[in-house]
C-alpha cells in the first residue's frame, strides 16, 4: 500500500500550491478537502460559514476527510481547520504521512492580507486573529509525522524537502 501524503497547516501556509507541485512531481492524484466540500455543498466555503455555520462546515469536512483518508497514494490538501477535530487526525494517520507546513504568523499575514475569501479572517484586526486561531491548533499540528517550515522557503524547496524526508 502506498501511503497518502496529507498536508496540514494554517491558511496561507502554502498547502494548496505545495500539494499541486508535490502531486505533479510524484505522479499522484491530488485531492483538496475544501474543493470536495465546495462541490458537495454547491456553495463556496465563505457562504457555507455564513449561511450554515462553522459547526456544519466542520461536520461536512469530517465526512470528507474520512472518505479521502481511505484512499491510497494520494496527495491530500487539507483545509486549515482539519486538525480541529481529533477524529480527522486519527483518520489521516490511518493511511497517510501527515506533513505540517509550519508558517510564522507574519508570513501568513503577508500572504493572505488581500484575500477576501478567508471567512475566519474577515475581521478588523486579521493579524491578531491569526495568532488567536493558530494557538489552539499547534498541539494538533504537532501530531504530524513531518514538519516543514515554509515561512521563508520557496515552493520548490519545500516540495524537495518533503520528497527527501518521505523517501528515507
Amino acid at each position: 500500500m502506498e501511503k497518502n501524503i496529507a498536508l496540514v497547516g494554517f491558511m496561507g501556509s502554502g498547502k494548496s500550491v505545495v500539494a499541486k507541485l508535490l502531486a505533479k512531481q510524484l505522479g499522484r492524484k491530488l485531492i483538496s478537502t475544501d474543493q470536495l466540500i465546495v462541490e458537495r455543498e454547491r456553495m463556496e466555503i465563505t457562504d457555507i460559514f455564513s449561511i450554515k455555520g462553522e459547526k456544519y462546515f466542520r461536520d461536512v469536512e469530517e465526512d470528507v476527510v474520512f472518505e479521502v483518508s481511505q484512499g491510497e497514494g494520494l496527495v491530500i490538501d487539507c483545509g486549515g481547520g482539519v486538525v480541529l477535530r481529533e477524529q480527522n487526525i486519527n483518520n489521516l494517520h490511518y493511511r497517510s504521512i501527515i506533513v505540517y507546513l509550519k508558517t510564522s504568523s507574519e508570513a501568513i499575514y503577508s500572504r493572505i492580507k488581500d484575500q477576501m475569501h478567508r471567512p475566519l479572517l474577515n475581521v478588523e484586526d486579521p493579524k491578531s486573529k491569526i495568532d488567536e486561531l493558530i494557538a489552539p491548533r499547534l498541539s494538533f499540528y504537532e501530531k504530524a509525522n513531518l514538519t516543514v517550515d515554509t515561512s521563508k522557503k520557496t515552493i520548490d524547496f519545500v516540495v524537495d524537502e518533503i520528497i527527501k524526508s518521505i523517501s528515507q
